[in-house]
Order: C-alpha cells, then sequence, then structure tokens
C-alpha cells in the first residue's frame, strides 16, 4: 500500500473528521479548513469518531493520538480492520513528539504524522504538500 493519498487540491471538495479531546486544538483546525471550504465534523474521541466514520465517509482524518474512551491507534487499528474504512487516509495530529512515536504511527498505517502545536496560518500548506 502506498502512502499517497488521492485528495482533491481543491478543499472545497474535502470533507475533513478531526478527532481530538482539545477543544481548542479542534476549533483552530476547524475554523482553518472551514475558512477554506472544508466540509468539517469533529469528534472527541476514538469511539465518537468510529461513529461518525459510519455517518459520512471522510476524504481524509485528523486524529490525537492520546484520547479519552477509545485512543487514536486503537480508532486506527478499527479502521484499518473495516474494509468500508480501511482506505480512509489518518493523519496523526499529537503534542507527544517522542523519539520514536513518528516512526511508530507510520508503522502501524497512519499517513502522515503532525505535531501539535501547529501554526494555524500554515496549517492549510502544511496539509496539502502532506497530502500531496
Amino acid at each position: 500500500m502506498s502512502n499517497s493519498m488521492n485528495t482533491p487540491k481543491d478543499v472545497t471538495q474535502w470533507k475533513v473528521l478531526i478527532v481530538d479531546d482539545e477543544p481548542d486544538s479542534v476549533d483552530i483546525v476547524a475554523q482553518v479548513l472551514r475558512h477554506y471550504g472544508a466540509t468539517v465534523a469533529t469528534a472527541t474521541n476514538g469511539q465518537e469518531g468510529l461513529d461518525a466514520v459510519q455517518q459520512v465517509i471522510p476524504t481524509f482524518i485528523l486524529s490525537d493520538l492520546s484520547m479519552p474512551i477509545v485512543d487514536g491507534w486503537e480508532m486506527l487499528k478499527q479502521l484499518k480492520a473495516n474494509p468500508r474504512t480501511k482506505d480512509i487516509p489518518v493523519i496523526a495530529l499529537t503534542a507527544h513528539a517522542m523519539t520514536g512515536d513518528r516512526e511508530r504511527a507510520l508503522g502501524v498505517g497512519f499517513h502522515y504524522y503532525m505535531t501539535k502545536p501547529f501554526r494555524p496560518r500554515t496549517l492549510l500548506t502544511d496539509l496539502l504538500s502532506l497530502l500531496d
């Protein structure tokens, strides 16, 4: 499986699911993406994320790694186990930038790894270059 994504360049075509238990992170990412015309859904933990994916298949998912109830690691595992959702690109978004985390995240199937805090001003540019 390649790491490339067939993400439309036109952000207005994006349906993005943000899964994070930090309201500030969710708000900032959602505001930036909505500003550029993306459709955004949010969830505060991996279980809500899994439920949301059943309602609408997103273009990609931005997910925190450590969350209550179901964390990002377990959510990814369940998405990958489901034929309907296994090909949805999931980008790990985390404040836990420990040595080895990036490799571990990419190794289990996250498409990309972004660290927090991110810069709202460059978020879209960063995503476009990651998704390219």
